[in-house]
């Protein structure tokens, strides 16, 4: 009798034995499994990690029901969702895998930037009323005319958006610095994060200006362009007791349109706001645009961010391809060399009818425009 009791007593403690091995033996192939795992991803790349990864779904009676488990999953789902709900990150960066654009920096709109358009009275039929009927005609509560006479026609069409600034009409450095000083005033008077200035001689697609500027914070110092120069411009800026200094810096071209972060335009406030940018402009004696670039590259150190999306007529506009055209922030057109600098765009309108093709490319952009012959072959 005892021998039978000793030998279940035996048995019972062998079976428990085994048991306890059993799940040892479960426990430690389940952390080698997650150790390996961890390991063959590295640090910030375990795909459990990655916020494309979808949580693995708890079967009943698996391992992943342990509250170990189900913290930890329930971690990586809080993190995915956190990831989803910032700017630019779930569909944004959904679309940027399909397009291979950069996901946005920040999520802007149109109504974000301040576009200032320079001109002069004597251009508001020729150059200004083409603007007015194309690029313009969708973005006028973006948009701020800067010129030197009053126009009540204008003010009709775009009211307050005319800005007379009483500068001079004449095509000076002091002329161009005065409109370029009351820009700069408006635009942080605005409260909008980004200024853009062009001239009346530029076409502006605002749906390329939103993407390019929406991959950069505003509050950072941002000033992006076109440089006219293969080279930096080389200047003399004017120091107290009639002392001079060679400075040199790169800037964009104002021909092809620049624009500048409201972070940085604050910091420029020193040398640009009220009457100190005038005053700026007669230390180095140059034009508004190399001013501005002065002020940033030289003063500020902040160097010029370079985009090919802007154009100015002073560069082969030929070499714009129909394919391309809706791809660019800015078009121009003009003389160059004696010849007619236009893009070479077949469109909505002959040569003649279209000399700067400006319709065209508008009519390529939005063939909805009431004016735009309709089922044109480009």
């Amino acid at each position: 009798m005892l021998k039978n009791n000793g030998k279940k007593t035996a048995i019972s403690v062998a079976c428990a034995a085994c048991s306890c091995l059993l799940l040892l033996l479960l426990v430690a192939v389940q952390h080698h499994r997650l150790r390996d795992s961890e390991g063959t991803h590295g640090a910030g790349e375990t795909r459990a990690s990655s916020p494309d990864a979808a949580p693995v779904e708890a079967r009943p009676g698996s391992a992943a029901d342990r509250p170990g488990f189900s913290a930890y999953f329930t971690k990586l789902t809080r993190g995915r969702r956190e990831l989803e709900s910032r700017p630019g990150s779930s569909s944004s960066s959904a679309a940027a895998a399909t397009t291979g654009d950069p996901p946005p920096a920040e999520d802007i709109t149109a109504d974000d930037i301040f576009i200032a358009v320079k001109t002069t009275k004597k251009f508001h039929q020729s150059r200004l009323s083409l603007l007015l009927e194309t690029w313009i005609s969708r973005n006028t509560q973006q948009t701020y005319i800067f010129t030197d006479g009053e126009d009540e026609e204008l003010k009709k069409k775009i009211g307050s958006h005319a800005v007379n600034t009483n500068c001079s009409a004449a095509h000076s450095r002091q002329a161009l610095s005065c409109k370029m000083a009351v820009e700069y005033d408006k635009f942080i008077e605005s409260g909008k994060k980004w200024f853009c200035h062009v001239d009346d001689d530029n076409y502006v697609n605002i749906r390329t200006l939103v993407k390019l500027l929406s991959q950069y914070p505003h509050t950072q110092d941002l000033y992006i362009g076109k440089p006219s120069l293969d080279r930096p411009i080389e200047a003399t800026e004017r120091l107290a007791d009639n002392k001079m200094k060679p400075v040199n810096f790169w800037f964009a071209t104002g021909g092809a349109g620049f624009c500048v972060s409201r972070g940085l335009a604050l910091k420029m406030s020193p040398w640009a706001s009220g009457g100190h940018f005038m005053n700026t402009a007669e230390k180095i004696r140059l034009p508004d645009d190399c001013t501005i670039g002065y002020i940033i590259e030289s003063v500020l150190r902040v160097p010029l961010t370079r985009s090919n999306l802007f154009h100015s007529h002073l560069e082969n506009l030929q070499q714009v391809s129909r394919p391309e055209v809706h791809k660019q922030i800015t078009l121009s057109y003009g003389m160059f060399e004696n010849k007619s600098n236009i893009i070479n765009l077949k469109g909505a309108f002959s040569v003649e009818e279209d000399p700067s093709r400006f319709r065209s490319v508008h009519c390529l952009l939005y063939p909805d425009t009431p004016w735009c012959p309709p089922q044109v072959a480009f």
